[in-house]
C-alpha cells in the first residue's frame, strides 16, 4: 500500500488526476478486500465453535465467548464508516456461509472431540443445515441490534444451543 500512496502523491503533484483517481479506486478495493477477509475470519471461527458445540453437545465459556466476539467482530467490520451501509448485505451471505462451513469443519476437527476425528469424519457427523441456520440467525442479529445489545442477546441465543442451558446455569 505504501507504494500506491507514493505513486498517488506523484500523480497528484504531476496533475495526472486520472491516474490518481485510478489509484484511489485501487486503494478502496484493497481496503474492501481486507475488511472482507477479516469478516470471513470471524465467520470461520464462529462456525468452527458452532460445529464443536453441535458435535460435542455442550457449550463452554470459551466457545460462547468466541462466538460472541465473532458476532461483534462481524458487526463492527461489516458496518461501513457512515454507519448506514454494509459491506455484505443481508441477502449476500449464502455463498460466504457455504465456503466458511467447509473451512470451519477442517478447523473444528483439530479441537472437536480432542482432535480424534478427521475433517472427513467430522463432515459426516455435522448437520450442515443446522450450522448454517444458527450462523444465519447470528448474522441477522448484527443487522438489527447494536454492539451493546448483541452482548446481551447473543448469550441468550447461545443458551438455546445443545448444552446451552447447562452452560447458562454454570453446570458442567
Amino acid at each position: 500500500m505504501t507504494e500506491e500512496l507514493v505513486h498517488l502523491r506523484l500523480s497528484i503533484l504531476e496533475s495526472n488526476f486520472e491516474e490518481a483517481l485510478a489509484i484511489v479506486d485501487q486503494l478502496e478495493a484493497m481496503s474492501r478486500q481486507a475488511i472482507l477477509r477479516n469478516i470471513q475470519s470471524f465467520l470461520d471461527r464462529m462456525m468452527m465453535h458452532l460445529i464443536k458445540n453441535q458435535v460435542e453437545q455442550k457449550l463452554t465459556n470459551y466457545c460462547a465467548a468466541s462466538i460472541l466476539a465473532s458476532v461483534i467482530g462481524i458487526k463492527r467490520l461489516n458496518l461501513k464508516a457512515n454507519k448506514t451501509f454494509y459491506y455484505i448485505q443481508r441477502d449476500e451471505w449464502d455463498a460466504i456461509l457455504e465456503e466458511s462451513l467447509k473451512l470451519a469443519i477442517t478447523y473444528a476437527s483439530v479441537d472437536t472431540m480432542n482432535g480424534q476425528l478427521s475433517p472427513f469424519q467430522l463432515s459426516e457427523l455435522v448437520d450442515k443445515t443446522q450450522i448454517n441456520l444458527a450462523a444465519e440467525k447470528l448474522i441477522d442479529l448484527t443487522y438489527v441490534y447494536s454492539t451493546r445489545d448483541l452482548a446481551e442477546i447473543v448469550p441468550n441465543f447461545l443458551a438455546q444451543l445443545p448444552g446451552g442451558e447447562d452452560w447458562k446455569q454454570g453446570k458442567r
